[in-house]
């Protein structure tokens, strides 16, 4: 969902390095070292790529300008057909689709049906088509789950409204009067939460027309659990979990509105319930939020070896510094923050980095469309540790639309530079991005060193790397650098060890000396100007050039 504010982050304690370079003072004792454990276990989640699609903008099939469901089938061999021994599909493992169910709007987060697809994208056979063929090519599918408000013309919110003694006004949170709750997302938040109708006030703390469900209400929590095992049983993979910190309000503030213990107990309740109709469904949540508030939503790891609430969360934080670390070809904020997660996150939890998604302004925008800063950018994202999501042309640069509002943000796919772009015979139902004609699959998918190139690249070494794609992550860039154009990580998992080297910045750089218990640095993934590492005594020096990156396996 949108949200009306940025995060306030928190200041960062710097936690680590085992590598002690120039800019480290010789007077201070080492710092602590930063290691990220290997997730726990081996579910499929937690190492995979997913692909985040908006369905509208994907692929239109019948030539009414909108995308659909059978659009999308007709492009599934693009993400990934199924034959490992091609190199022309991306290589993900699998969708996350936007909100696809009954909705009067186009974006779909105001449910007014949860059992039905938006007829916009076809039916509920056509999706249960797209599940097999996803599941025929390797591909999993996850679709958003909205559980913290409906739209007013849901027939729950309907009937609520109708009398105070309706069967279902518990459903929806009424007051006689207005309490005067702000937004939570911060202290400064501005907007009304509690909505007037015929005499009473509703809660909606996003806006009036996306009243807040009551999950206090028990009928209200088993319906949630009902829905699950609904799309479970029709070939779900998962749910992304939409805005979780908002469940179960205590009163007003930040502290009554937001993350509260009951919130909590519902993620865990509801968790269970997945994991008992199918026990390695992904649960994905979005907390947009600082690093200390989002760790607790994994929930224990006493029982549950991922967390016994939500095993994967988006980290909000991490793709700030990530893009941060691409613009200003700098990654000392990407090292803090990822000792702060070594500090924040239990021990064994899969992560979930990404780089935008759909309330974010495109990283291609962010990054002013450079190719440098956008080739950094995806080799952070494709080698850190964890499930990384990528949104839908992202691959290809894409810019945001020109206009204001959020359909910007989720323009149609430009399959080539012809006037509909490949994504429709007729008009399409909002413009394409900027730069369509030149910015489009077609004219990247062959390029070597396209940016769609790298990502199927990096895709595939993770595929082939079992400590590049499930492996722990140990930081040999220090944190006390304020100034990291090079960082350098080592990615293990059991006896295997990847040594990843990112040069950020727009010149050649030397990192090292990396003292490394190996004799050899077998290459993986390197661009092609990029020098073999050079061994000095026991010590690796690996020069880079401008805005690249190498990975070796130490032997």
């Amino acid at each position: 969902m949108p949200r009306l504010s940025p995060s306030r982050l928190l200041p960062l304690v710097a936690l680590t390095s085992c590598v002690t370079g120039p800019s480290t003072p010789t007077d201070s004792p080492p710092a602590p070292r930063v290691e990220l454990a290997a997730p726990a276990g081996d579910l499929w989640y937690q190492h995979a790529v997913f692909y985040e699609v908006f369905v509208r903008s994907f692929q239109d099939s019948n030539g009414d300008g909108k995308g659909d469901l059978a659009g999308l089938i007709s492009r599934l061999d693009y993400l990934n057909d199924g034959d490992p021994s091609t190199t022309s599909d991306l290589g993900v493992d699998a969708l996350w689709l936007m909100p696809v169910f009954e909705s009067p709007s186009y974006h779909g987060y105001d449910t007014t049906n949860y059992e039905r697809i938006h007829p916009d994208y076809g039916t509920n056979a056509d999706f249960e088509r797209l599940c097999a063929e996803a599941h025929r090519r390797g591909m999993r599918v996850i679709v958003d789950l909205v559980l913290n408000h409906t739209s007013t013309q849901h027939p729950w919110f309907q009937e609520a409204a109708a009398s105070p003694d309706s069967p279902r006004r518990d459903w929806y949170l009424w007051n006689a009067t207005d309490p005067g709750w702000r937004p939570p997302w911060d202290q400064f938040a501005q907007g009304a939460t509690w909505h007037p109708l015929q005499g009473a006030y509703y809660y909606g703390v996003f806006w009036g027309g996306m009243p807040d469900l009551n999950m206090r209400t028990p009928a209200v929590r088993e319906e949630a659990k009902r829905l699950a095992t609904f799309w479970l049983d029709k070939g779900v993979d998962g749910f992304r979990l939409d805005a979780v910190r908002y469940l179960i309000e205590t009163g007003g503030g930040l502290t009554g509105q937001a993350d509260t213990a009951e919130t909590h107990a519902f993620w865990k309740e509801f968790a269970a319930h997945v994991r008992s109709v199918k026990p390695d469904a992904a649960l994905v949540g979005e907390a947009w939020t600082t690093t200390p508030l989002i760790a607790p939503y994994y929930g224990s790891t006493a029982q549950v070896p991922q967390g016994d609430e939500l095993p994967l969360n988006f980290n909000f934080p991490l793709a700030e510094e990530i893009i941060k670390a691409a613009r200003l070809g700098n990654g000392s904020g990407l090292t803090l923050k990822l000792a702060e997660m070594r500090n924040r996150y239990p021990a064994g939890v899969a992560d979930a980095p990404f780089l935008t998604n759909h309330d974010h302004v495109r990283v291609a925008t962010q990054l002013d469309g450079k190719p440098g800063a956008l080739v950094s950018a995806a080799s952070l994202l494709l080698t850190l540790p964890g499930a990384p999501f990528i949104y839908y042309g992202e691959e290809v640069g894409l810019l945001n639309g020109t206009t204001a509002n959020d359909e910007a943000k989720r323009t149609p796919m430009p399959w080539d530079g012809s006037k509909g772009g490949g994504f429709t015979t007729g008009t399409p139902w909002f413009a394409f991005a900027p730069g369509q004609q030149g910015t489009h699959v077609a004219a990247q998918t062959a390029a070597p060193g396209s940016l769609r190139s790298r990502y199927r690249d990096l895709i595939h070494a993770r595929h082939t790397t079992p400590a590049l794609a499930r492996g722990g992550l140990v930081l040999l860039t220090s944190t006390r650098s304020v100034s990291t154009p090079t960082l350098a990580f080592l990615r293990t998992l059991g006896d295997e060890r990847v040594l990843v080297v990112h040069n950020l910045g727009e010149s050649s750089e030397t990192t090292g000396p990396l003292a490394l218990e190996g004799d050899t640095l077998e290459p993986l993934f390197t661009d092609p100007t990029v020098r073999a590492p050079v061994r000095d005594g026991g010590a690796w020096h690996i020069t880079l050039p401008a805005r690249a990156t190498g990975i070796w396996r130490v032997r």
